[in-house]
């Protein structure tokens, strides 16, 4: 393998890492928001506007980073998932779908994240929500917007590493056999 393969193989698994520590980051925000929830609903009978929002928040941002750290570990839905083994050229068809799979759906969504209507990048996902603040918390939703153009990024560097040869975290049961 070429050091350019291994290299990009590094930076995907590197951002991996750092897309866990996001996740679980945002994961322990989501838990932390609801319980105060319901203990100061159900203890106190005075719950705080804000942990509905910042949990619904967590939410999304848990959820779109997830989405990456379960392509790179190939827990995603695929189509071709029994072509491990056969022909070369039946192999490469399956990889090459399931890229185009992939591209097809992430591609426009990553347009539209910073073009709208018309090639407005007024009217883009981003700049719409730069415009707009949170509800019940003091910031715009800009910052949990983002995570959906850094998802899509995540993928696309991921499908990248693929492409160069990564097969996704070692397996221990496949080494067991």
């Amino acid at each position: 393998m070429s050091t350019i393969s291994h290299t990009v193989i590094r930076i995907s698994t590197g951002l991996d890492r750092v897309a866990s520590v996001l996740a679980g980051a945002a994961i322990v925000v989501l838990v932390g928001a609801v319980a105060l929830q319901v203990v100061a609903r159900y203890v106190f009978s005075q719950p705080p506007i804000w942990t509905e929002e910042l949990a619904r928040y967590a939410m999304i941002w848990a959820g779109l980073i997830g989405a990456s750290m379960s392509f790179k570990r190939r827990f995603d839905p695929a189509l071709f998932n029994g072509f491990t083994t056969g022909p070369l050229w039946l192999r490469a068809g399956a990889e090459l779908v399931k890229s185009l799979v992939v591209l097809v759906y992430l591609l426009p969504i990553l347009w539209h994240v910073f073009f709208g209507p018309g090639m407005n990048p007024a009217r883009g996902f981003l700049l719409r929500h730069s415009r707009t603040m949170a509800d019940a918390l003091p910031f715009s939703t800009v910052w949990v917007a983002v995570a959906v153009p850094l998802m899509i990024l995540l993928i696309l560097i991921h499908l990248v590493a693929r492409w160069c040869g990564d097969d996704g975290p070692a397996d221990p049961d496949r080494d067991a056999t």
